[in-house]
């Protein structure tokens, strides 16, 4: 009786296995599909595959497929799945009909026993110059959102990759200070332009991690003014500089918006006594890539 409960055990594991093994091959059904290093259009391209190609999945994370993709470094890659159908896996075992049709026939070994051919994936790939694309994908170059900081600012910043690891950025902020011994307060508005450098590239199923170092300078209009309006205001300028570093996360989820956190330190001079900025200023930058 236990052998055949065992049996029967082992029966209902294989046949599981088996319905979950069927269940990851996704064919393309777009005219042709963009093939990402991550799950995310922020991520490059590094490759297309042609309407009827037929790929193993190796994971499913909902709007991305992870299929196999031995030209990449890590032998994966991405998929929409808007580009195509999930369907059982005996699929990945047929021939599309524009790969058929465009490889020559093999000859069997065993003219009495027929053998099916299947054309490799590396055979399907579509030039990444080719004009047949489905979605143009969506670059991470320029991007433009908000910004708070601990030092009580708040205001506007504009972020630009190039296609390497340089960028440059732009900040329009306005902060404040207060003084405890006196009834006075000073407000500046700042306009920092600077350089960033993406130090690496980490990408995972979920997230892409860049962090980064970077400098700004930093032109800023002080104004002095008193909570009593006893004094009228008093306005000068000044100059100063951020040296800083942080991480920006984008996620598979929204591939557009990118979410930074940084450490900064500035040097920054008032020209009214009593006042003395922050040296540590710790921000937290949304930013919106639109191109």
């Amino acid at each position: 009786m236990a052998r055949r409960i065992t049996a029967l055990v082992l029966a209902l594991v294989f046949n599981a296995a088996l319905v979950g093994a069927q269940d990851t091959a996704f064919t393309i059904t777009a005219t042709s599909a963009d093939v990402y290093k991550g799950p995310s259009t922020v991520n490059p391209v590094i490759g297309h595959v042609a309407r009827g190609t037929v790929l193993s999945i190796t994971r499913n994370l909902g709007s991305w497929v992870k299929i196999a993709w031995p030209e990449a470094p890590d032998g994966a890659a991405y998929v929409h799945v808007t580009t195509g159908r999930i369907g059982p896996n005996r699929e990945a075992t047929g021939i599309s009909a524009q790969a058929s049709s465009t490889r020559p026939p093999t000859t069997p070994l065993n003219p009495m026993t027929p053998t099916q051919t299947r054309t490799p994936v590396a055979d399907q790939v579509v030039s990444r110059h080719s004009t047949n694309v489905n979605v143009t994908p969506a670059s991470h170059i320029v991007g433009v959102g908000g910004i708070v900081a601990s030092t009580h600012s708040f205001g506007a910043t504009a972020r630009a990759w190039n296609t390497g690891r340089l960028g440059i950025q732009f900040g329009l902020t306005r902060d404040s200070m207060t003084s405890a011994a006196a009834s006075e307060r000073v407000t500046s508005m700042q306009f920092e332009p600077g350089v960033v450098y993406g130090l690496l590239d980490h990408i995972s199923d979920y997230v892409w991690i860049r962090p980064y170092v970077g400098s700004a300078v930093s032109f800023s209009r002080q104004t002095l003014s008193s909570t009593s309006q006893a004094l009228p205001p008093t306005s000068d300028n000044g100059l100063g500089f951020t040296i800083f570093g942080g991480t920006e996360l984008t996620f598979a989820s929204a591939p557009r918006f990118g979410l930074s956190a940084d450490l900064g330190y500035r040097r920054f001079t008032t020209p009214f006594p009593g006042f003395d900025a922050a040296p540590l200023r710790v921000s937290i930058a949304g930013h919106w890539y639109i191109k």
